[in-house]
């Protein structure tokens, strides 16, 4: 086994040890194969498979997943999409820029920018004039097919609550470095939620969140703001990198319980 595999792959390929599971790693681990007798499963980057296909893409398209969460009326962070104008006016419109700006200006404390989709807070822009929206418009529209504007909150506090069905498999808040974002490729650090009022209030959100959207494993970010607990997103592939580093024996334990589903009529 490579140590520079990610902790995904390789809390899969102990998991197939240990449960007689053949195993394929393939595209340098973003594809693996498994196969148990006549059962062949499937994980494609973080997803395991558990998710059907259209929780999948709610969970992947930030704009989606604020909008069905809203229509379930579960607090969340709103998103408003944007696609990029290469797409040409007929799908696009022509009054894309002045909806952004109308955004930034009612709300003057910033809004911020990032892709639709994608994950690690990467290209993800605080703007606060017309100037920085332009700059962060062209650097997301550069690599992104759209984007998405929310307002800008001071966050006081953001969980991470692991779901399996339901159930609440790990509970961690993100404890913010020098960067304003809680994201922990940015510096942020996870620290294990102990069971209290805090912790209760998450993991019943982040269930409502998933019931929402029908998705059976995931990790699900909240955050406090003035007004109380809200979603920010829903993360379809299960990423804990950061938390193997503090807690291999959870993560490894949380990954078992998801492959353990996904064999369960077989194994």
């Amino acid at each position: 086994m490579a140590g520079s595999e990610r902790t995904f792959v390789q809390a899969i390929r102990r998991y197939c040890a240990g449960h007689d599971i053949a195993i394929d790693v393939r595209a340098g681990g973003w594809l693996i194969a498994m196969r148990l007798g006549d059962t062949r499963r499937f994980a494609f980057g973080y997803d395991i498979g558990l998710n059907s296909a259209i929780a999948h893409r709610l969970a992947n398209d930030k704009s989606a997943t604020a909008e069905a969460l809203t229509l379930a009326d579960v607090p969340s962070i709103p998103h408003h999409l944007f696609l990029n104008p290469r797409l040409g006016p007929n799908v696009v419109g022509a009054s894309w820029r002045e909806a952004m700006l109308g955004l930034l200006h009612d709300h003057p404390q910033g809004v911020v920018v990032k892709p639709n989709e994608g994950t690690s807070g990467r290209s993800v822009f605080k703007v606060t004039t017309e100037a920085e929206l332009d700059h962060a418009v062209g650097e997301v529209f550069a690599m992104s097919t759209g984007l998405v504007i929310s307002p800008y909150v001071a966050i006081e506090e953001e969980v991470r609550v692991v779901l399996l069905e339901g159930t609440p498999l790990v509970v961690y808040s993100k404890q913010r470095g020098a960067d304003w974002r809680h994201n922990l490729d940015a510096g942020a650090k996870p620290v294990l939620l102990e069971e209290g009022e805090v912790r209760t209030a998450c993991v019943k959100l982040a269930i409502d969140a998933a019931n929402a959207i029908g998705i059976v494993f995931a990790s699900i970010d909240v955050v406090r703001v003035d007004d109380g607990w809200r979603v920010l997103e829903i993360n379809s592939g299960v990423m804990m990198e950061a938390l193997s580093k503090l807690h291999p024996e959870l993560v490894q334990a949380a990954y078992d319980a998801a492959l353990d589903r996904v064999f369960g009529e077989t194994h």
